[in-house]
């Protein structure tokens, strides 16, 4: 408890984090400080390069090993494990709607990448290593949640989905090919061919203003999350308490699987934020073509308003801590 409440404390003491709440706060007392949407757009592209680009040369230097092959399972595991045990919680202890459910289950099983890597800078303060293709595996756990979450959808509703099946291929392109999928996935294999040559030539832009950009980023989003706490009403009590607690049940459960398959600290905390983080980009984007009759004021107000901001605060130090216990 003690190391969790200092880790706590000196990640809130962070730039990155305090310029987050800058954000929030600014939104709150109604400042009229702004950033543009395309700069948004830029950052998010930015960091999406970096880290497919810096995993890309790890792989290049280590090769494809067995930890490479036993990542991809539990990263696929965790992908279709976390959606299923959300949509079920929702339903049968929330009973919520099989449509809600399957959208909110959507927004769970997905990952944010924000929130990667938010947690990426935590290691790096404490000198923790981590493999580089855990970027792939971000990009490897955005799409099958999705895929479960509309299945289950199908499976427990009685009345049929018509949108589904005429927008299949809409919701195929959504989740497989959207730009953060091709952009990590594609900086990532770019990073294996050029190696650690390449990474030489574009260090000064990729790596070093890294902190620098993450603090503007975390500024944005703070903005953005302070919107969306007018709507915190519309969630209900029972869906704010599971948009904060089902982080922590999906992070010790990809600790112990995580365990099982003997990863490094750094990576089973990577893989247990992964798992502990809601998607608000792609997830949203997919519900809207899968599951238009969703309310969207349920997963994106509990996905950017609750659970993002409790990951990058408390959550990240208090999996680190869960991870140190249990080993």
């Amino acid at each position: 408890m003690t190391e969790f409440i200092s880790d706590a404390l000196q990640n809130l003491a962070t730039p990155m984090i305090l310029f987050f709440v800058l954000g929030f706060i600014s939104t709150i007392i109604k400042s009229d400080i702004e950033i543009p949407q395309a700069i948004s757009k830029v950052l998010a592209i930015y960091f999406m390069i970096a880290i497919g680009f810096k995993g890309g040369v790890e792989i290049s230097k280590t090769g494809i090993d067995d930890g490479l092959y036993d990542s991809v399972l539990n990263a696929l595991i965790i992908g279709v494990t976390t959606p299923l045990i959300a949509f079920l919680i929702l339903k049968y202890i929330g009973r919520i709607d099989n449509i809600n459910c399957g959208a909110i289950s959507a927004h769970y099983g997905s990952v944010s990448v924000v929130t990667f890597v938010t947690a990426i800078s935590f290691l790096n303060s404490k000198s923790i290593e981590y493999n580089g293709y855990m970027a792939g595996m971000m990009a490897l756990m955005e799409s099958p949640a999705i895929f479960v979450s509309i299945l289950l959808v199908r499976i427990f509703s009685s009345q049929k989905i018509s949108t589904l099946k005429s927008n299949y291929v809409d919701l195929l392109k959504e989740s497989l090919f959207n730009s953060s999928v091709v952009l990590l996935f594609g900086s990532l294999i770019i990073g294996m061919i050029v190696g650690g040559k390449g990474m030489s030539s574009v260090k000064p832009f990729l790596v070093d203003p890294f902190n620098g950009v993450l603090t503007l980023f975390l500024l944005d989003m703070g903005m953005i999350a302070g919107q969306r706490i007018s709507e915190f009403k519309k969630v209900g009590l029972f869906l704010g308490t599971f948009a904060l607690t089902m982080p922590i049940i999906s992070a010790v459960g990809t600790v112990l699987l995580c365990d099982a398959f003997a990863f490094s600290v750094g990576d089973t905390l990577l893989f247990s934020v992964l798992a502990a983080s809601s998607s608000y980009i792609a997830a949203p984007a997919a519900v809207r073509i899968a599951l238009p009759q969703a309310n969207p004021a349920y997963y994106i107000t509990m996905s950017l308003a609750i659970t993002f901001p409790f990951n990058i605060m408390f959550g990240i130090p208090l999996y680190y801590s869960i991870i140190n216990y249990l080993s």
